[in-house]
Order: C-alpha cells, then sequence, then structure tokens
C-alpha cells in the first residue's frame, strides 16, 4: 500500500515536471516576438513588449479564479482546460500572419496599430490563462508532495530546472529563424516553431488525461466551503511574499527581454551589432535561461541542507552587483559570446560585456521563485491553496514591470533602465532578511 503511494508520486512529481517546462516555453515566446513586431513599429521597445505584458496581464484576471478551480474541479482538470486553452492562444497569435497586415484600427501617439497586431495581442492574452492555470497547479503539487519545507522547495527547484531548460531553447529557436531582423520579417516566419508549439499541447493533453494525479484540495459531492476565520492576507510574511513574487517576475522577464531588445537594436542606442542580431540576442538570451537551469539544478540539490532563505538572501547580493556592473560597463568594452543563425550555425559574437554579467542574473534569478513562494507559505496550512491563486495575479508583475523597464529604456537608454532592477532586487534582498520571517503564528492553520 505504503509502495503503491509512493509510485503514484513519482507519477505527479514527474507530471508537475512537464508542465514546469510548458509553462517556460509559451511564456518565452512573447519577448523575442517582440522584436518583430518593435520592428514593425519603428523601433518601439515598448511597442515591442506589449504581447508580453498582455501575456502576464491574464495572471491578474486568472489567478484567483485558478485557485478555485483546483478546489472545485481539481489539479487534473483544470491542467486538462489549460492545454486547450494554449492551443487556442497559440494558434490565434499564429493567425496574426494570416490577414489584416495592412489593417489600420487605431493610433497611438505617432504609431497607427494595425489589426494583425491586436490579433497577436489576444492570443499572447489566451496564452496568459493558459500559464497562469498550469502555474497554479505546480507549485502548491510540487510543495505538497515534498511535504513542504526544505523538500517542497527541493522540488520545486528541481521542477524549475527543466522550466529553465524549455526557456534556454526557445528564445534560440526564435532568434535562429528570424535572423536578422527587417523590414520584412514577420510573424509567418516563425510560424513553424508555432505549430510545434501547438502539438507538443496536443500531446500533453492526451498524456496527462491518462495520469492519476492527488486531488488533496478537491471539494467532493456537495461539500459546502468552508468558511475560514483568517485568510492569507493576516500573515505578513505571505502579503510581502505576494510583493515580492510581483517583484521577482519582473526581474526575471525584465533582465533577458530588455538585453534581447540592446543586441538586436544595430543602432547607435542599441548594442551596434549589425549583422543577425535577433539571432545573437535570442542566443544570449537563452544563456540566461540555461545558467537558471544550472542554478535550479544547483539549488535542488542543496536545498534539503541549506534553506530557502539563505539561497535567497545570496542570490540577490550577488545579482545586485552583477546588474551594477553591466551598467556602469562601457559598451566599447566587449567580449566574445556564442550566437546562432540557420545561415551560419553557432558562432561567436562580440557583444558589450554587459551582457555578459546580465546573462550570469540568471544563476541568482533561478532560485528566486522557489524559494519566495516556500518562504510565502511556510506555516500557512489550510490557507495555503488560497494563497495560491493570489500568488499567480501577482505573477502580472512580469508584464507591467518589464513594460515600466521598456519605457525608461526609450526614454532614457536600456542600461540605464536597469536601474530599476537593481531597486527591485534590493526589496528581495530585504524579504529574505526580513520579511519572511513569520510573526503571525498565533494564528490557527489545521
Amino acid at each position: 500500500m505504503i509502495q503503491e503511494k509512493k509510485n503514484k508520486n513519482i507519477v505527479a512529481i514527474v507530471t508537475m515536471f512537464f508542465i514546469f517546462a510548458m509553462i517556460s516555453f509559451v511564456t518565452n515566446l512573447a519577448a523575442p516576438f517582440g522584436t518583430i513586431w518593435k520592428n514593425e513599429y519603428a523601433g518601439a521597445n515598448t511597442l515591442g513588449m506589449m504581447g508580453n505584458m498582455m501575456n502576464f496581464l491574464a495572471y491578474l484576471f486568472m489567478g484567483i479564479p485558478a485557485g478555485n478551480m483546483l478546489v472545485k474541479i481539481g489539479y487534473k482538470k483544470t491542467a486538462l482546460i489549460a492545454m486547450g486553452v494554449g492551443f487556442l492562444g497559440l494558434f490565434t497569435q499564429y493567425s496574426s500572419s494570416l490577414f489584416g497586415a495592412n489593417i489600420e484600427v487605431f493610433t497611438v501617439g505617432e504609431f497607427a496599430i494595425k489589426l494583425n497586431f491586436i490579433i497577436y495581442l489576444l492570443g499572447a492574452f489566451i496564452c496568459g490563462f493558459c500559464v497562469c492555470m498550469l502555474n497554479t497547479v505546480v507549485n502548491p503539487m510540487l510543495n505538497l508532495l515534498g511535504g513542504g519545507g526544505n523538500k517542497g522547495n527541493q522540488l520545486i527547484q528541481t521542477g524549475g530546472a527543466l522550466n529553465s531548460l524549455s526557456g534556454t531553447l526557445t528564445p534560440l529557436f526564435v532568434g535562429a529563424l528570424i535572423g536578422t531582423v527587417t523590414s520584412q520579417t514577420a510573424m509567418s516566419d516563425v510560424s513553424p516553431l508555432l505549430f510545434i508549439a501547438m502539438g507538443v499541447f496536443v500531446s500533453a493533453f492526451i498524456i496527462i488525461s491518462f495520469i492519476a494525479i492527488p486531488e488533496p484540495h478537491l471539494r467532493k459531492g456537495n461539500a459546502e466551503k468552508e468558511k475560514y476565520a483568517h485568510s492569507p492576507w493576516h500573515f505578513r510574511h505571505t502579503v510581502l511574499g505576494v510583493i515580492g513574487i510581483f517583484i521577482y517576475v519582473g526581474i526575471e522577464i525584465g533582465i533577458p527581454g530588455t538585453l534581447n531588445f540592446y543586441l538586436a537594436d544595430s543602432s547607435t542606442k542599441g548594442a551596434g551589432l549589425l549583422v543577425n542580431g535577433a539571432a545573437i540576442g535570442g542566443a544570449i538570451s537563452a544563456i540566461y535561461w540555461l545558467l537558471m537551469l544550472v542554478g535550479r539544478s544547483a539549488s535542488s540539490a542543496i536545498s534539503g541542507k541549506i534553506s530557502s532563505r539563505t539561497q535567497l538572501i545570496v542570490v540577490s547580493a550577488t545579482a545586485i552587483c552583477f546588474v551594477l556592473i553591466a551598467i556602469i560597463t562601457p559598451k566599447e568594452v566587449t567580449v566574445s559570446m556564442p550566437g546562432y543563425s540557420v545561415e551560419e550555425g553557432f558562432q561567436m559574437a562580440q557583444v558589450p560585456v554587459s551582457a555578459l554579467f546580465l546573462v550570469l542574473c540568471g544563476l541568482c534569478t533561478s532560485v528566486m521563485w522557489g524559494g519566495i513562494f516556500n518562504l510565502a507559505v511556510e506555516g500557512l496550512g489550510k490557507y495555503t491553496a488560497q494563497a495560491s491563486g493570489i500568488f499567480m495575479m501577482m505573477v502580472v508583475g512580469g508584464g507591467v514591470l518589464p513594460l515600466v523597464q521598456q519605457f525608461i529604456s526609450d526614454s532614457i537608454g536600456y542600461m540605464s533602465s536597469y536601474w530599476l532592477i537593481i531597486a527591485l532586487l534590493a526589496y528581495i534582498l530585504f524579504y529574505g532578511l526580513v520579511g519572511c520571517k513569520n510573526v503571525n503564528k498565533n494564528i490557527p492553520v489545521e
């Protein structure tokens, strides 16, 4: 009996790991796709990041409903619905390449917004609903299967490693398909990747349909919803953790997203790479996600012995140093880093050394999500599922804060926009040092 339960847990854990990879695959399409739309609108970084914004904006609307879905229909059905929604979102993004390219709908400032751009943004928004639901499933489930504490964080970090592997491949593939961004570059150039993504969702739907997943929060029969005297909002460390999640996702997306735009910009404002800028930017952004894979793998190995709090303090302080070096180093100081294009394959390219230090931040951001989530739900007990929905709402920070960063980069420059990242990292450091302590242990959670 015990062995059978253990085997079921292993299958459930592997399934959650697979879903973790799917989340990154869909999410990380937005930033490299943005280089296409940025060029469409005369190099406007803010408009180029709008797809990413719409993807994360969906979390604000779907966070709490997704948490309620876990209670009403369970983890499995929530994941299956998410797969169907994801397929629809990807198909909508593909549809943006089919029509509407010359149809102007309205104007924003000096730019005439076209129908195909609106269709793309709609597709990104729909995909956001998908990844929000998947995130709501996978994080509490892995924490639960690991028994909470350091072991729960260890499983989240291991799943995060696969998430990073998927994130590594996505911008690399998009950059390889785009090559050098020109006035002729369009969404049709990346349609093969969208077809692959839709195929992955169909396959995932079929696989998950046949897998048994534990349903600890499922309300069965006519059981009435339990009324609690408190909520996650009554726990200070949870509230500060919610803010931390909002800030962290903005950091995670903003660092490589802005770097991708910077390297793809061949003007004097950007890195000045005249050939295969998008491919090089995509490849170097892929290294960021690859280092997140390395960091999460390392964290999963040590999380049984080294606390989430200690890891969070170390990586946030280190990331501040890396970003500060990137800001103050002149772009004339260069280093060789790998790029990729369909025509020439892998090649070494001279890029500003700032790119290297920003990429190294991937080692630091890799453990922040699991660390913040683990610390923020510690001691919540029966309020954990409700808190998960709140956390998912705050993932909207991955859309809001990078958009703010792009507005800053449009105004005063790419590297100057990273001062925002330093300020955000300072909050994460504060949370690790002070904010994560549970000062509300008097609230009953059983």
